[in-house]
C-alpha cells in the first residue's frame, strides 16, 4: 500500500461523501478507492468510517485522522510546487565560483543584470583562482579559464580569452622592444604563477626561466598585480585582454611580439548535471552566452596598438 495514495483516496471519499465521486475526482475506479481506504484503516488498526447504504460517517478516529491526514497532503502538494517552481522559474541562491581578476573586471555589470532579469534569484559569489570542486564544496556553477581536460562535469564555452605579452612604452624605450622570441630571454620577466600550465608551449618556451633571473623576476598569482606593474615599467607581462585590454586601449601598455601569441584560452561555464538542471543555473548559463560580444568587448581595441606600430622601440 502506498500511504499517500491511501490518504489521499481517503481525504477525498470525505470531501466528496462517497466512493463513487471520490473515483471519479481521483480517475480511478470506485473498487480500488475502497481499497486503498480499507488498506489505510487495517494499517492504522482503526475504523474511519461508518458505511451505510445512503451515508458515511466519520468515527472518532477519523475525524482526527482526517484533519491531519489534510494538514499532511496540503503540505505535501506546496512542497510538490515549491519545487516545481525552482525547475520552471528562476528562484533561490546561485552560488558562484570565480577566478579573482576576470570576476573585479567584468562580473559586477553581468551580475546586476542578471538579477534585473531574474529578480528571484539571490548570488553567493565566491573568488578563487584554484579550480574548486563544484559538487563537495556546493557551488551551483563553477567559470574557469583555461583548457579544460574531460571530466565528469558539463562546460559551456563562454567566450575566448586572448594572450597577448605587453610592456609599457617606457619600459620598451629604455631596454629595446623584442623583435624575434628569443630577445625576450634578456628582458625581466613578470611572471604569472599558474600562466605555463595553462598558456601550453607558444612563446612560453622563450620566456625566461624561474632560474635564469632569480633576482630579477617578479612573481604572482594575481593577474592584477602584474599589470599594474608592467604599466609601472617593471618589466614584460604575459596577461590576458580581460585585464591588460583597458591599458593597451589607452596606451599605458603596448602589444610585442603578436605573430607569437599563444593560443587563445577559453573562459567556461562548468556545472554538475545537464538533466533535470535547477531553473536558476540553466538560465544564468544562457544569459551568460553571448554577453561579453563576439569578440569579447575587452578585446575590441585597435589591433595594431603593438609596440612595431609606435616609437618605444626606436
Amino acid at each position: 500500500m502506498d500511504r499517500i495514495d491511501a490518504m489521499r483516496a481517503f481525504v477525498t471519499v470525505v470531501a466528496e461523501g462517497g466512493f463513487t465521486r471520490a473515483a471519479e475526482r481521483l480517475e480511478m475506479s470506485p473498487q480500488l478507492v475502497s481499497k486503498y481506504v480499507s488498506q489505510l484503516e487495517q494499517h492504522l488498526g482503526v475504523r474511519l468510517l461508518n458505511r451505510t447504504t445512503r451515508k458515511l460517517h466519520l468515527t472518532e478516529a477519523g475525524t482526527r485522522y482526517h484533519q491531519r491526514a489534510q494538514q499532511v497532503l496540503t503540505e505535501i502538494d506546496d512542497m510538490e510546487h515549491q519545487l516545481g517552481d525552482l525547475q520552471t522559474q528562476a528562484r533561490g541562491l546561485l552560488r558562484i565560483s570565480a577566478p579573482v581578476s576576470f570576476a573585479t573586471h567584468h562580473l559586477a555589470p553581468l551580475l546586476d543584470d542578471f538579477q534585473r532579469a531574474h529578480p528571484a534569484v539571490g548570488i553567493d559569489l565566491q573568488l578563487n583562482d584554484r579550480k574548486v570542486d563544484i559538487v563537495e564544496e556546493g557551488f551551483d556553477i563553477a567559470l574557469r579559464i583555461g583548457r579544460l581536460k574531460s571530466s565528469s562535469l558539463i562546460a559551456k564555452r563562454i567566450a575566448p580569452v586572448r594572450l597577448v605579452l605587453c610592456a609599457s612604452p617606457a619600459y620598451l624605450k629604455q631596454h629595446g622592444t623584442p623583435r624575434h622570441p628569443e630577445d625576450l630571454k634578456t628582458h625581466r620577466y613578470l611572471r604569472y604563477s599558474y600562466m605555463e600550465q595553462e598558456a601550453g608551449e607558444s612563446i612560453v618556451r622563450w620566456l625566461p626561466g624561474r632560474d635564469q633571473h632569480p633576482s630579477g623576476d617578479l612573481v604572482s598569482n594575481n593577474g592584477d598585480v602584474l599589470v599594474a606593474a608592467a604599466i609601472a615599467g617593471a618589466g614584460i607581462a604575459l596577461q590576458p585582454t580581460f585585464i591588460s585590454g583597458a591599458a593597451i586601449q589607452a596606451g599605458k601598455l603596448r602589444i610585442i611580439l603578436p605573430e607569437h601569441e599563444p593560443e587563445p584560452m577559453s573562459l567556461y561555464a562548468v556545472y554538475a548535471h545537464r538533466q533535470l538542471l535547477a531553473s536558476k543555473v540553466r538560465c544564468f548559463v544562457d544569459f551568460l552566452d553571448g554577453y561579453f560580444g563576439t569578440p569579447p568587448y575587452w578585446d575590441q581595441f585597435d589591433q595594431g596598438e603593438t609596440a612595431e606600430s609606435g616609437q618605444a622601440g626606436k
